[in-house]
């Protein structure tokens, strides 16, 4: 069952960031395991019976990790997490669960990065956050205990769910990411362009990244599979 929907809930919006008019998101709504979930244009997903937020690879330091190899890259720190704040704010969380990579590898570990993170956790210092580990979390390390995170292995059991990050971890209903699923759409002129997508495919619904700057994958589209594409603020499916 998939319907579209607005969430209608102030937004507060920190000085350092625009973010679009609330009224203004389109979002999408499925029914999986009888638990109703909203996909938000954040690429985020909102479950609001468990009062939780579920993102999935922030690969936070990947641009220091760069700057280590003398590669300059800009930041990209600030901009996930005002993303995320509006996320949170707008639906008054009081979870958070972060399927995976949420740090990106241990060349990574940047003093300044986490203690930008660590002071923007205190805004939220009432919300309990959890980690399961995905494939780079293990290289990378557990996150500094001034985040207050529980870090857990995959698959962990929430609900009906279970949480991973790798879907092929999965059993029965779940949710995972890893994949940092992107579809192609194509234009009568042979144009093409990528955008990030949330993918349900049987009962696995699959994340897409958190952050921008990842690599994203095209999958192929199976008979059977939901694509729900994000662009412009909306939640569109297209498959």
């Amino acid at each position: 069952m998939i319907e579209s929907g607005t969430k209608l809930q102030p937004l507060a919006v920190s000085s350092k960031t625009q973010a679009p008019d609330p009224l203004h998101l389109r979002t999408a709504r499925i029914s999986l395991a009888d638990e109703q979930l909203e996909l938000l244009p954040e690429g985020a997903v909102w479950w609001k019976s468990r009062s939780t937020v579920l993102i999935s690879d922030t690969h936070f330091g990947k641009e220091a990790t760069f700057r280590a190899a003398s590669i300059p890259v800009p930041d990209q720190t600030l901009q996930i997490l005002h993303k995320l704040e509006a996320v949170l704010t707008r639906t008054a969380a009081e979870h958070l669960m972060i399927l995976g990579d949420l740090i990106h590898a241990r060349r990574g570990r940047c003093e300044q990065t986490f203690r930008q993170i660590a002071d923007w956790r205190e805004r939220f210092s009432a919300m309990t956050w959890t980690l399961i580990r995905g494939n780079h979390d293990v290289s990378a390390g557990d996150p500094p205990a001034a985040w207050r995170i529980r870090c857990l292995p995959e698959p962990y059991a929430l609900g009906p769910f279970a949480l991973c990050h790798k879907p092929e971890m999965g059993t029965g209903f779940s949710m995972a990411g890893h994949l940092h699923p992107v579809v192609r759409l194509t234009g009568p002129g042979r144009d093409s362009l990528r955008l990030p997508c949330f993918l349900l495919r049987k009962s696995t619904l699959i994340l897409p990244a958190f952050s921008s700057f990842v690599d994203g994958k095209v999958l192929p589209v199976s008979l059977g599979d939901q694509v729900f594409v994000i662009a412009d603020h909306q939640v569109t499916k297209v498959a």
